[in-house]
């Protein structure tokens, strides 16, 4: 079960950083009408917040995890 939620942790992680890196593509940051409705709306720091925040935080999180890992590794190895 440790395994599977891992799994699903780590997909999840990296859609949300491919959703971090392509959402400043998607935009037109000249264009207030492509992202006013979106979530974080209707300024365009906020809907970069909402859409890039989650995927800089799961990159954190993984980076954090690396370290810890290879720290661990270290130490036994």
């Amino acid at each position: 079960m440790k395994k599977v939620l891992a799994v699903i942790g780590i997909v999840f992680g990296v859609y949300l950083i491919g959703r971090a890196v392509l959402e400043p593509f998607v935009i037109d940051f000249d264009d207030p009408s492509t992202y006013q409705n979106d979530w974080g709306g209707p300024g365009l720091a906020g809907v970069l917040a909402v859409h890039c925040g989650p995927g800089v935080l799961a990159l954190i999180v993984f980076a954090a995890l690396a370290v810890r890992r290879s720290r661990k590794s270290a130490v036994t190895g």
